[in-house]
Formats: C-alpha cells, sequence, structure tokens
C-alpha cells in the first residue's frame, strides 16, 4: 500500500459503531473498521482518530430533553471515551499498538491528553485515539478532530460518515439532492452545508488542513481515502466547487 499522506486524523462517529443497531456498539462493525485503521496503519501511515459519542449519549439531545447543556456535554464525552477504549481494544487484538488519550483526566483507564506525547507516539507507530472531546461543553466532536488535526499538524481529516459525501440537502430525505465531488471551505460555510460544525471548517481553514468526507460503510474506504483516490467529497482552500 502507497500512502499520499504521512499523518492523518481520522475521525468517527460514534453512531459508526453501532451499525444497524439502535443503540450501543456493534462489535462486528468495531472489528471491521479496525481491521482497516490496521492495514493503513502497517502501511507506515502515523494515524490518530477522534471518536463521537452518540451512539450511547449526545449532549445536545440531552439539554432538548431538560438536562443542563454542560452537564449533558460532559456526559457525552464519557460516551466518547468509552467507544475509544472500545476501538483500542479491537485494534491491539489486531497487533496494533494504540494508546487512548483523554481531554479529561482519567488515569486509571487512559493517558491526559498532552500534545508532545501524542506526536511521540504517532512518531513510534503507535495508533492515538483522542477521548473525551476537546475537554469542554459546548463544543463538538468535530470541532475537536479539527483542533487536534491542527495541533499534531495532521495534513488531512477524514471524516467517515453515513453517505458517501456532502450534499446540498439530506440525501435520505431528499433522493435527488446532488452530491458535491469537492468544494471550497467558504463555499461550505456560505451554503451552511452540513460537513461539520462551522467552528471546525474555520479551523481547518484557517489551518490549510482539507477534509475529505466518504463512506465508511463501503469496505476499503479508509485504505482508499489514505491512497489518495477520489472517492467521497474533498473540502479544501484551493478546490473549485463543482
Amino acid at each position: 500500500m502507497r500512502s499520499r499522506y504521512r499523518r492523518i486524523l481520522l475521525k468517527l462517529s460514534g453512531e459508526a459503531l453501532m451499525g444497524q443497531q439502535a443503540f450501543g456498539i456493534d462489535p462486528e462493525v468495531v472489528q471491521s473498521i479496525a481491521r482497516e485503521i490496521a492495514d493503513v496503519a502497517a502501511a507506515g501511515v502515523q494515524t490518530a482518530i477522534v471518536v463521537g459519542g452518540g451512539n450511547i449519549f449526545r449532549g445536545v439531545k440531552g439539554a432538548g430533553q431538560g438536562m443542563d447543556r454542560a452537564s449533558a456535554d460532559y456526559i457525552g464525552m464519557i460516551a466518547t471515551v468509552m467507544n475509544a477504549l472500545t476501538l483500542q481494544d479491537r485494534l491491539e487484538q489486531l497487533g496494533v499498538p494504540t494508546r487512548v488519550q483523554t481531554a479529561i483526566s482519567m488515569q486509571e483507564v487512559a493517558e491526559p491528553y498532552i500534545r508532545r506525547r501524542a506526536i511521540r507516539h504517532l512518531e513510534k507507530g503507535r495508533v492515538v485515539i483522542f477521548g473525551g472531546g476537546s475537554g469542554n461543553p459546548f463544543f463538538t466532536t468535530d470541532t475537536t478532530a479539527a483542533l487536534r488535526a491542527a495541533e499534531i499538524d495532521a495534513e488531512v481529516v477524514f471524516k467517515a460518515t453515513k453517505v458517501d459525501g456532502v450534499y446540498d440537502a439530506d440525501p435520505l430525505r431528499y433522493p435527488g439532492a446532488t452530491r458535491y465531488n469537492s468544494l471550497t471551505f467558504s463555499h461550505a460555510l456560505s451554503l451552511g452545508l452540513q460537513v461539520m460544525d462551522g467552528t471546525a471548517l474555520t479551523l481547518c481553514q484557517d489551518n490549510n488542513i482539507p477534509i475529505i468526507v466518504f463512506d465508511l460503510a463501503v469496505p476499503g474506504n479508509i485504505r482508499r481515502a489514505v491512497q489518495g483516490e477520489t472517492i467521497g467529497t474533498l473540502v479544501g482552500g484551493d478546490c473549485e466547487i463543482c
């Protein structure tokens, strides 16, 4: 396998880990994702991961049901740590050295997030999974992914989702929605497209980090993205909208 990138940040949604279930973690889905990540790591690609927690608890939803927003977000951050530890276990069963770092101190189960330590792990060939979000309420794990990518000097953010790119409308609700092959950060922000939240997009734009959005459910897509194949939607500062 030949990689186009030296260091990547992979953003996984919590929903991706539950497969077809309504809640929780599907072990077979996690195993499949772990195998793809193991292939990428074996090719020498320095791989960092940010994982969401929506399969267990989503802070915004909790707040919408009457919870204090900050408390709900902290619960969501803890859910991301559960997912991170699950993914770590699967990766290590495949022989991939892995470290979980959390923005909220949980020293019995994970390292605290320390930028220099994270970079050193990556340089030694370890996969690093960032749990606990950014450690602050009112921020999404998309923003965490953009922030960590900038901090560790990642060359690209891969956002693995349940759809095969960015559309001008929700393709699940509007079958005639048009998919973009590429677009600029400015277009994504001005059109309000659901690539990432505005804070995450602005962070990537300011730090010149492209985002590639693709369908995680297609086997081999992580490998294809890392190899530089044209899949999904590329969001960047120089590409033309098409």
